[in-house]
């Protein structure tokens, strides 16, 4: 994995990234460079060009790589805000945009803050897996593409909001996921158990075994109904129910080896929390 600096003073990069994502974000005064004068693309390029310059100037390797992820995360945020409130058939592409950076974005400041020791570039997630790159430009294109050829079918408002709604949910329970489980949340499956790693059962945890999965099942889904994908909607509902299967049974076999009974007792009266999915089975 690819890691930040070692030496690096205690919350050192979660500061970083949350200036870059910001300074990234400060795109959202574009529109006064327009009025200005400048052209929007002629602007747009002067802005990214700059913004570039001035990391290269500010910080050097690994903490540049640090703050152009970060940096790129606040732009299409500062974007997706700007379509957002503008006019045309694209803004509720500019939602999905807001959703999409945020999720990547305090990813990577919330494992900063909660647990820094398993921090690295990975933290960010954009680079999860081909399968995820795939799923993520599929809905663009299908989004685009219904765009051009049926723009009403984009523009049913209940329906993004509803997806919208379901994206905030799934993120914030997520994140009280991270925070209640602190050092012992890993994006990696852990297949040895450290001295620190404990059993958290209370919080988010008292709900759902696995509320992070649960949190990232519904925003994935709620992003594609915020975009009205019917196909993707589909199709990342049936992807991720079943990665999420495998992925539970896999790390329950790691929880009930580190933990035994305890874990055993925990799985009796907590379900994980996503539909159909029962977790690993135990022979009696």
């Amino acid at each position: 994995m690819a890691g930040c600096a070692a030496r690096a003073p205690p919350g050192s990069e979660a500061r970083l990234s949350l200036a870059t994502f910001l300074l990234g974000a400060s795109v959202l005064a574009l529109p006064l460079l327009t009025r200005a004068g400048l052209q929007g693309r002629t602007g747009l390029a002067l802005y990214v060009a700059g913004l570039n310059a001035l990391l290269l100037l500010l910080y050097r390797p690994p903490r540049y790589q640090i703050a152009i992820r970060a940096c790129f995360l606040g732009f299409v945020f500062g974007c997706g805000m700007l379509l957002s409130f503008s006019q045309s058939s694209w803004n509720h592409f500019g939602w999905y945009m807001c959703s999409l950076s945020l999720f990547h974005y305090s990813e990577y400041l919330v494992t900063a803050v909660n647990n820094p020791k398993s921090l690295s570039l990975d933290s960010f997630l954009l680079n999860h897996s081909l399968e995820y790159t795939a799923a993520a430009l599929s809905s663009w294109i299908e989004f685009t593409l219904g765009n051009i050829f049926w723009p009403e079918l984009k523009q049913i408002t209940w329906l993004s909001v509803t997806g919208l709604l379901m994206v905030v949910f799934g993120e914030c329970l997520r994140k009280a996921a991270m925070f209640t489980a602190g050092s012992n949340f890993n994006h990696v499956v852990q297949n040895e158990k450290s001295d620190t790693h404990t059993l958290v059962t209370s919080g988010v945890y008292a709900w759902f075994r696995h509320p992070s999965y649960v949190g990232w099942f519904y925003w994935s889904i709620g992003t594609q109904v915020m975009l009205c994908n019917p196909i993707c909607g589909v199709g990342y509902a049936l992807i991720v129910w079943r990665f999420f299967r495998d992925r539970i049974e896999e790390e329950e076999i790691s929880l009930i080896h580190f933990f035994g009974e305890e874990y055993l007792e925990y799985k009796k009266r907590v379900p994980t929390g996503l539909p159909f999915i029962k977790g690993v089975k135990v022979a009696l």
